[in-house]
């Protein structure tokens, strides 16, 4: 008697723990894996005439044959690293601040002002880069009226332009998860670390970034992955030399209508970003289970 409701209540269980996993299933399925198996099959095809269409690895050879695209594939990938490597020197310190040297309603001050640019959309937030940094804008009316310029100076359109936008519109995502790991920090184990001879420099390295190691491999994960898949910010603060892969993406979709290369160049961004990913962790001796943690 007591076998058989043991058994029932573990069918029971099993069938209910389905019932609340069945949401998150469906999402993964429907919205990750489907589309991406859909993006594989379509990009192994070649188009022979109207509605009819063979299986080929020409989109793939294509690619490595034009070195507009691999270039633009490799720089894109640089781009994004050095990107991420920035918000991070620059994340960090501002999240440090936040997390161990605020306290009370100024460290939550702080840490809403960082907030505040998102509540707005990242083509706003773009557009205000784009009257800053213009001919006409502010800081080259600045420059000329301190008598720094001649003239009227243009900073758009340049690998400098899109790296400040890159920053900055990835920047939350960086000091959300590193502000999280260093509250948990133990400020007496950063005492213990001054007592025992150490200086700040040891101490950052010997407890403060070790600690905050998963926050660190966290917040390089999805900025790289953002800064990487970023459409919007390179093509308005870079222009139309912007070279970034993800126009290369819009132009054979939209452009072209050419949906076999669209996909395949999709699809080697996939390979890349998870390619990265992979390293990274390995790098940071992380595992993906410790980052999402």
């Amino acid at each position: 008697m007591n076998k058989s409701a043991s058994i029932t209540t573990g069918g029971t269980f099993r069938f209910g723990l389905l019932l609340l996993a069945m949401p998150l299933l469906l999402w993964l399925f429907l919205l990750v894996i489907l589309p991406h198996v859909d993006l594989f099959l379509v990009s192994m095809r070649e188009r022979i005439s109207y509605g009819k269409y063979e299986f080929s690895l020409i989109n793939y050879i294509e690619f490595f044959a034009e070195p507009l695209y691999w270039n633009t594939y490799v720089r894109t990938a640089v781009m994004s690293i050095f990107a991420t490597a920035l918000t991070l020197i620059i994340g960090f310190p501002v999240s440090y601040y936040i997390a161990k040297v605020m306290r009370g309603k100024g460290k939550n001050v702080l840490f809403l002002m960082c907030l505040i640019p998102f509540w707005v959309s990242e083509l706003v937030r773009t557009f205000g880069w784009m009257i800053l940094l213009r001919e006409s804008g502010v800081i080259s009316n600045f420059l000329q009226w301190a008598g720094l310029a001649d003239g009227p100076v243009e900073m758009l359109y340049n690998d400098a332009a899109i790296m400040v936008g890159l920053v900055y519109t990835s920047m939350l995502f960086m000091v959300v998860p590193l502000v999280s790991v260093l509250d948990s920090l133990d400020d007496s184990l950063i005492e213990a670390g001054y007592d025992l001879g150490g200086n700040t420099f040891t101490v950052t390295r010997d407890i403060v970034i070790p600690h905050a190691m998963p926050g660190i491999a966290s917040g390089c994960i999805v900025v790289f992955m953002l800064t990487l898949g970023n459409y919007l910010t390179p093509n308005l603060l870079g222009g139309k030399d912007s070279l970034w892969f993800t126009e290369q993406i819009y132009t054979q979709f939209i452009t072209r209508f050419n949906w076999e290369s669209g996909s395949a160049f999709g699809f080697l961004l996939l390979i890349l970003s998870s390619v990265i990913v992979w390293v990274g962790l390995k790098l940071s001796k992380q595992t993906l289970s410790e980052t999402v943690g």
